[in-house]
């Protein structure tokens, strides 16, 4: 079984798309194991996006993360970090795929409604940031 981190940023949240985007990941068969809504403090959120640091998106990135609730996901399941990015959809909405979650729902690549972890690495890395 292969764990992935997901978080459906404020823009996600405030849309009140909790529900319908979770529910894609359970019908893929994926398991939730943890879950939290919070409004993250900037400094989690750095650490969050430390690889980004220095790039021209990464304070815009923080300062919306940081903005309001988000909800803070640890899935299991086979593949699950392949699975949970094709169901999320490409990163820019107008590169995603209709039937993805930012093919469906997202129009912005600022606003683009979900993050999940890209790697095992990665993965384990944004579980410890956020569930300690």
């Amino acid at each position: 079984m292969e764990r992935t981190f997901l978080m459906i940023k404020p823009d996600g949240v405030q849309r009140q798309l909790v529900g319908e985007i979770i529910s894609r990941f359970e019908r893929k068969g994926l398991v939730l194991k943890s879950m939290k809504m919070l409004v993250p403090d900037r400094s989690t959120v750095e650490r969050h996006y430390a690889a980004h640091a220095g790039k021209p998106f990464f304070d815009a990135i923080v300062s919306n993360v940081s903005s309001a609730s988000v909800v803070a996901m640890i899935w299991e399941g086979p593949e699950a970090i392949t699975l949970a990015r094709k169901l999320m959809g490409a990163t820019k909405p107008a590169d995603s795929e209709p039937g993805t979650i930012r093919g469906d729902f997202a129009s912005t690549t600022e606003l683009n409604l979900i993050h999940g972890s890209d790697s095992p690495e990665a993965a384990a890395e944004e579980i410890s940031i956020w569930f300690n």
